[in-house]
């Protein structure tokens, strides 16, 4: 029996810092959804506080089984009424850190499931690197 590994063709969180993630060659400083077919745009939103329903209206439009959102720095939940389209399409939606959110994707998008990641990329100064 031959075997052969894996070809995974999903974006993939290669390191994070406070306020950044990279993909691939990028460094990206604003917050971003990245869906792991591909998809990947800026997400309008750089505060918890800034958060609306159409943010997550656009995560629900994507067709994803699962949402996992990355709330910053710290773990802070949505509140019900922001999530309502996600709920209502029975998608997923898992809160955590942002750094957790970039672990979490990476490992389901590696196995090839589809998953989107939306996260909060909160300016700050620090530039501490984190590799996955």
């Amino acid at each position: 029996m031959k075997l052969e590994a894996d070809r995974i063709d999903a974006p993939f969180i290669h390191a994070y810092g406070r306020g950044w993630i990279a993909i691939g060659d990028s460094r990206i400083c604003s917050s971003l959804v990245l869906d792991s077919r591909g998809q990947r745009f800026t997400w309008p939103c750089q505060r918890f506080e800034e958060l609306r329903t159409e943010h997550f209206a656009q995560l629900a439009a994507l067709g994803s089984g699962l949402v996992i959102f990355g709330s910053g720095e710290r773990l802070r939940f949505p509140a019900a009424a922001l999530i309502q389209d996600l709920i209502r399409l029975q998608i997923g939606i898992e809160t955590m850190d942002t750094q957790a959110a970039c672990r979490t994707y990476n490992v389901l998008a590696g196995e090839g499931r589809h998953v989107v990641l939306a996260v909060l990329l909160e300016s700050t100064a620090a530039t501490d690197i984190q590799p996955l």
